[in-house]
């Protein structure tokens, strides 16, 4: 799993818009990053496809017998109340070798919670079905999945925000210093960003012929 966000993916840069806790210059048309306590959702590299061999345990390109693909990720988040509800929705389409009679294959897929981009702070696995109908070699279908995140784990503390947030002038000792070169604010940062992952599970095999393939 080698998605890694910057410490600073779930700001969300605004154009002209000002708000309480912005990261702004003093005389405007600096940049305005507002964070938000909502995970960035995605779907980590090399987990986004799979690939079923029949005979299993060949990986011979003749042995193909399904491949799926998992895309139109959809991100929704309720951020409201003592906890963060992210919920994603996503597409599976499926592709078989052999337009046979109807066929049903159930995939496994992660929904993880992943905190300050190395630690998995919740996972489960769900599982969606392609139902190929006879003839034909395609399928399709939806999934989704939720993760739920404590606010309080999620929110920077007051003094890191401090840090964050203050207006500073040109010509101050501090003021091209990037205040995410203090290891405190960058670990305080990473802390309380989490991110929604979701993608197929997949056994080591697998994982190698995605990134050898």
């Amino acid at each position: 799993m080698k998605l890694r966000l910057a410490a600073l993916t779930a700001l969300t840069l605004l154009a002209s818009c000002r708000h309480a806790g912005d990261i702004t210059s003093e005389n405007g048309g600096g940049i305005y990053a507002v964070r938000t306590t909502c995970p960035v959702a995605g779907i980590p590299s090399g987990t986004g496809d799979i690939t079923l061999f029949n005979p299993a345990g060949s990986t011979d390109a003749r042995a193909i017998d399904v491949t799926a693909s998992m895309t139109r990720l959809r991100s929704y988040c309720q951020d409201s109340g003592a906890d963060v509800v992210s919920t994603v929705t996503f597409t599976v389409t499926g592709l078989r070798r052999d337009a046979g009679p109807e066929r049903k294959v159930v995939l496994p897929y992660f929904d993880v919670a992943l905190r300050g981009g190395a630690t998995i702070a919740a996972k489960q696995i769900g599982y969606v079905e392609l139902t190929f109908p006879a003839g034909s070699q395609h399928a399709t279908t939806r999934g989704q999945a939720s993760i739920r995140v404590n606010r309080a784990s999620a929110t920077l503390p007051d003094n890191v925000k401090l840090i964050l947030t203050r207006q500073r002038k040109a010509g101050e000792a501090d003021a091209a210093i990037d205040p995410m070169s203090e290891p405190g604010v960058r670990a305080a940062v990473a802390a309380a960003t989490y991110e929604h992952l979701v993608g197929f599970q997949m056994t080591q095999d697998q994982l190698r012929y995605n990134a050898t393939r």
